[in-house]
């Protein structure tokens, strides 16, 4: 459809996905925010691929995310399921029952001031109980901060509880849709199992419930393209992840339905084996049933394996995050999916989710490896072939799909991003008659350094490239995780440090089918094979059969064997 936004509508299954989608939400707010700069050309992506616009009962217009997201009873904290921007104190009095009332009141969270100052930079309620929201400028977005109004600039750690405590998006009242019937936390009645994730689908209450936000989402879309699922692999989110993709796949064919795995920081085996165990349990069941029903899967993660006995988690040269944080995390893997969905949501000529998916998944390989260069290590000075002939014959991304180090792996299809850079530094400004350092020096536009560095990489890898001026946006409450080498705007500099935040980061995305998918997969059948279930009863109990583990690991094996083909980059 020329001219039209493709619309995109997201699900965010489980509590770590609400981390991830939390700080992904932030960064597109921040990019709505961002003041006209004539440096960048206008919208090189489209926000209405992931928003949609809509009005309050009061007739006040809004800009909110086209998304459903699940979690857990105790989740939300000081978050309202209805939403505070349609909330209206009449409607929450208008009780018809004229019987005795009992009212049984919970404990209320005190809300984070970071988001008391949010409220009160984007509207105020009267005192009729009605949000009134603040002007939006040309109809897209919430009013921009000044600086009278900008929040505190870091939300302290130890004051992150859960994924709404820095959550700093209106949503819209069918966005969320809480699990009553399991606890976020405690020690009982946990969603802890791939079969318990898969019941909770199957009850008419909640199946009626996803499919009915799902019909109001896409009945207002005017050329729905698919849809973008965060889901957590390592608990019962796995199990409603599969039916969630099953019910996709069955009502909305054609569709590309992409799914993000995802896994918070490595576990301690010793201190919690039950937990370890029902991890991995719970991974490969998700990859399976996700890989089955979905265009493609990508795992994300900054752990170094799927196994039970994972490696160190990875590392950024720029970086310093703590792992243990489900903040600090989520916070990278937002920035990464930020970059690597770029082609489906880009205003010009962007790749649709099922073009994506068909170009990286051939021949049965549903699953993709992700990584990351945050930021992209570039010097003020230099240009990108500059940069790209420094990195040698390295991979220029940190691995980001807990597959092991990926360096000198066949890789099949690949799609990349690079974001953030000036147009002046795509290519070499060498003076007129200095001898060229590389093939690359010769290149006339950032694009064609992109393609002839990636060829001269990996020659017969069927791969596309975007290059984009639009960076990623990492304001507060993003963390403070960068160096102090690095300048505002993420680069790395010559000069003494200024202590200004970075503001800014230059990001290298990329999704890669890897033949380093063929051991990932195998090693994760073998220690499968390798547990006595009879010791963990309990998750067979929540309705796995013995049957539905030998069928899995077959699964795994053939999934696996799609990668086979060259561990290395020449056959």
């Amino acid at each position: 459809m020329a001219g039209g936004a493709r619309e995109v509508l997201t699900l965010q299954l489980g509590h770590f996905a609400g981390f991830v989608g939390a700080h992904w939400w932030n960064q597109q707010d921040a990019a709505l925010r961002e003041p006209a700069n004539a440096k960048l050309p206008p919208g090189e992506l489209c926000p209405d691929v992931l928003y949609r616009t809509g009005r309050t009962v009061h007739g006040q217009e809004t800009y909110t995310p086209r998304l459903i997201l699940m979690d857990l009873k105790g989740s939300l904290s000081s978050l309202k399921q209805e939403s505070g921007l349609y909330w209206n104190k009449q409607l929450d009095a208008a009780i018809a029952w004229q019987g005795k009332l009992t009212t049984h009141t919970e404990e209320v969270y005190p809300k984070n001031p970071y988001l008391q100052d949010l409220l009160s930079a984007e509207g105020s309620l009267s005192s009729d109980g009605v949000w009134k929201v603040k002007v939006i400028p040309n109809g897209k977005g919430p009013t921009p901060l000044t600086t009278a109004t900008t929040p505190k600039p870091l939300i302290p750690t130890e004051n992150i509880r859960v994924w709404s405590d820095f959550l700093r998006v209106h949503l819209h009242p069918r966005s969320i849709c809480v699990i009553q019937k399991y606890n976020h936390d405690g020690e009982a009645g946990l969603l802890e199992a791939f079969g318990q994730g898969e019941s909770v689908l199957k009850e008419p209450r909640y199946l009626e419930e996803l499919d009915d936000r799902l019909h109001f989402y896409v009945e207002e879309c005017d050329y729905l393209q698919g849809f973008q699922i965060l889901c957590d692999l390592h608990d019962g989110f796995s199990g409603v992840g599969a039916k969630a993709t099953e019910l996709l796949q069955d009502e909305y064919s054609g569709r590309g339905i992409i799914t993000w795995g995802l896994l918070p920081g490595p576990y301690s085996l010793q201190q919690e084996p039950q937990k370890n165990i029902y991890r991995l349990l719970n991974t490969a069941f998700g990859l399976v049933h996700l890989s089955a029903q979905s265009s493609l899967v990508c795992p994300l993660s900054l752990g170094g394996s799927l196994g039970l006995r994972p490696d160190p988690p990875v590392n950024f040269p720029h970086l310093h995050y703590d792992a243990t944080l489900p903040f600090h995390c989520s916070a990278i893997l937002a920035t990464a999916l930020d970059t690597v969905t770029v082609p489906y949501r880009l205003h010009s000529s962007p790749v649709s989710m099922v073009q994506l998916a068909d170009m990286l998944t051939f021949s049965g390989k549903k699953v993709v490896t992700a990584g990351a260069a945050i930021p992209f290590p570039l010097v003020p000075s230099q240009s990108l072939p500059d940069a790209l002939v420094q990195l040698g014959g390295t991979t220029p991304w940190t691995p980001l799909s807990a597959c092991g180090d990926t360096c000198g792996t066949r890789c099949f299809a690949q799609s990349v991003v690079l974001r953030g850079l000036d147009r002046a530094c795509h290519t070499s400004q060498l003076t007129p008659g200095t001898p060229l350092p590389s093939r690359l020096h010769a290149c006339t536009t950032g694009e064609e350094v992109l393609a002839q560095y990636f060829q001269q990489q990996q020659p017969r890898v069927r791969s596309s490239s975007h290059l984009l001026l639009t960076p990623c946006k990492v304001l507060p409450p993003y963390p403070c995780l960068f160096s102090s080498s690095l300048s505002q705007q993420g680069l790395i500099q010559d000069d003494p440090p200024t202590g200004a935040a970075v503001e800014s980061i230059p990001v290298l995305g990329a999704l890669c089918s890897s033949a380093s998918l063929n051991q990932t997969l195998g090693d994760l059948a073998k220690e499968l094979t390798k547990l006595d279930l009879r010791r963990w009863a309990s998750f067979m109990d929540a309705g796995v059969e013995q049957g539905d583990l030998e069928e899995l690991l077959q699964d795994l094996h053939s999934l696996a064997q799609c990668y086979q083909g060259g561990d290395s980059l020449v056959d």
